[in-house]
C-alpha cells in the first residue's frame, strides 16, 4: 500500500463522539505497555503521529487517524497495567468494550502481543472475549528485533500450540518490529486488499 495522506483526526472519550462510521476502520489493542504508538508511527512512516512515552498507560482515548482518505486507523487505549486508579481502569475497560462491540464500522482489530514473552492470560483471555463476541481479530507480535534471530518465530509457534487447546482456527498473524518497521507492509497489504474486497462488493456501514 502507498500511504498518500494520513492525518489525525481526533481523541474520542466515548465511542458515540468517534467519526461518522462511513469508511473501513481497523483498530491496534493491546497491554500498555507493548509497543502500539512505536508500530502505528512506523507503519505510517512517521516519528510522532501516535503519541508515545515511557509511560504505559498514555493512550486514555479513542484516537481516530484517516489515511489515504479512504479508511481509519484507530489507536485504542491499552489494557491491562496502567498506573491509574482501579475506576478509572474500569472507565478504560468500559470504553474499549463498548467500542469495539458497537462501532458499526470495524472491520478487523489488530491485537499486539510482546513477543519476548510467553503466552500471558489477560491476552488470551481478551481474544477469546472477541471470539465468543464475534469480533474479527489477527495478532501482532512486537518487539521482534529484541530477540535473538528465529526466537521471536519460535515463540509464535509456543503462542499457536497454546491457542490450539481452545482454538479450531487461529486468526493471521504478523511479527513485526518498529525499529526495524519488519512486518508493517505485511498489516498494510492485508488492509489494502481487505478495503479492495469491501469496495467490490460496495459495502456500507452506516
Amino acid at each position: 500500500m502507498v500511504l498518500k495522506t494520513v492525518e489525525f483526526i481526533k481523541s474520542s472519550q466515548k465511542w458515540q463522539d468517534c467519526p461518522e462510521p462511513n469508511l473501513p476502520e481497523y483498530a491496534f489493542i493491546g497491554r500498555s505497555n507493548v509497543g502500539k504508538s512505536s508500530l502505528i508511527n512506523a507503519m505510517m512512516n512517521r516519528k510522532d503521529l501516535a503519541k508515545t512515552s515511557q509511560t504505559p498507560g498514555k493512550t486514555q482515548l479513542i484516537n481516530h487517524f484517516l489515511v489515504n482518505e479512504s479508511w481509519y486507523l484507530t489507536d485504542l487505549p491499552g489494557y491491562g497495567y496502567a498506573k491509574v486508579s482501579k475506576s478509572t481502569r474500569k472507565d478504560f475497560e468500559k470504553l474499549i468494550t463498548n467500542y469495539i462491540l458497537e462501532r458499526k464500522n470495524l472491520v478487523n482489530l489488530f491485537v499486539l502481543v510482546d513477543s519476548r514473552h510467553t503466552p500471558q492470560k489477560i491476552d488470551l483471555e481478551f481474544m477469546e472475549w472477541c471470539g465468543e463476541s464475534g469480533v474479527p481479530f489477527s495478532i501482532v507480535f512486537t518487539k521482534a528485533d529484541k530477540l535473538k534471530p528465529n526466537a521471536a518465530v519460535k515463540n509464535v509457534e509456543i503462542y499457536k500450540n497454546k491457542m490450539l487447546e481452545f482454538w479450531e482456527e487461529l486468526p493471521e498473524m504478523y511479527i513485526t518490529s518498529a525499529e526495524k518497521k519488519e512486518g508493517t507492509e505485511e498489516i498494510l497489504k492485508y488492509i489494502g486488499k481487505t478495503n479492495d474486497f469491501l469496495a467490490k462488493n460496495k459495502v456500507k456501514f452506516d
